[in-house]
């Protein structure tokens, strides 16, 4: 006969009650205790979502305070870093540092203003090679919110004199090599059309120009300047036509509804094409392609 078989009848209720006994505080009584001191545990999930929620909402509430008291830092620091920046300089090259402030900043802008941006046709845009950019112009959040969304593409806006004279990004921009149009005097006009072409060739940035020349509030684009078609045939480069809508929203939406803006990469003139075309050829053309999609989905 086995006695050690018989001797030690361990059933799976005997080996918890004999660990029990050996390990005083892992019974019942040790669960018990716990909830004592810790009620939530006893009562379950509806406390547990209770202590979660309140969790949750502080965690947001501190988030809030830091921006709030980040957004005054953040635009103190860009005062000071524009300090640096000489505007009667001409730059010939851009600026890593100031290219990525000025994009950073925009960000921010665009969420206190609760914009979302739609980029539609993004794989359009040519690769291993600059661009002239052209598009229409509805607002003043045009260039801004362009520049934002398509920040990888070091894109330096072509603008009027006024825009580099706004406090702290007037500066930044003309760090990034922006230019002023003076659309009174032809000459001097011809003048920033051969320094965009020129920063084209060396590789230096992709340029962004609105041939109306000014805010169009109308259905229909105003006339093509043509002169802004002759940077890329100076250039030899293509031509990415694009159009932007719901950026004249936005001031009627703020502050108390989210306004929407889709970027329509239309497609693109190469750089072959542009060269053998006249600029009102070009300019026909462009405004047909612009004019096609505003009219599936008016600006």
């Amino acid at each position: 006969m086995n006695t050690r078989a018989t001797a030690f009848p361990l059933s799976s209720t005997n080996r918890r009650t004999r660990f029990s006994d050996t390990h005083p505080g892992t019974g019942t009584d040790f669960r018990q205790r716990i909830c004592a001191v810790c009620p939530e545990i006893k009562n379950g999930d509806k406390n547990k979502g209770e202590i979660m929620g309140t969790v949750i909402g502080g965690i947001l509430f501190w988030l809030a305070v830091a921006a709030v008291a980040f957004c005054p830092l953040y635009f103190i620091f860009l005062f000071i870093a524009g300090r640096f920046i000489d505007p009667k300089k001409e730059y010939e090259h851009d600026s890593q540092f100031f290219r990525f402030l000025l994009t950073n900043s925009t960000g921010v802008l665009a969420r206190l203003i609760r914009v979302r941006i739609k980029v539609t046709g993004r794989e359009l845009l040519p690769k291993g090679t600059r661009y002239l950019l052209i598009c229409n112009h509805r607002s003043k959040f045009d260039p801004i919110l362009t520049w934002y969304a398509l920040g990888s593409e070091q894109l330096a806006f072509i603008s009027k004199p006024e825009n580099f004279r706004v406090p702290v990004y007037g500066k930044i921009i003309h760090r990034c090599l922006f230019m002023p149009i003076d659309r009174e005097n032809p000459r001097n006009a011809m003048k920033t059309v051969n320094r965009a072409a020129d920063l084209l060739k060396r590789d230096e940035v992709n340029i962004a120009v609105y041939p109306e020349g000014t805010r169009n509030y109308g259905k229909e684009l105003l006339p093509f300047h043509g002169a802004m078609f002759k940077i890329a045939q100076k250039a030899n480069v293509p031509i990415v036509v694009m159009t932007a809508k719901g950026t004249y929203e936005i001031q009627k939406n703020y502050p108390l509804h989210r306004s929407r803006v889709t970027l329509d990469i239309l497609g693109v003139l190469s750089a072959e094409e542009v060269k053998s075309m006249k600029t009102a050829a070009i300019s026909d053309k462009v405004a047909e392609m612009m004019n096609q999609n505003l009219r599936d989905g008016r600006a």
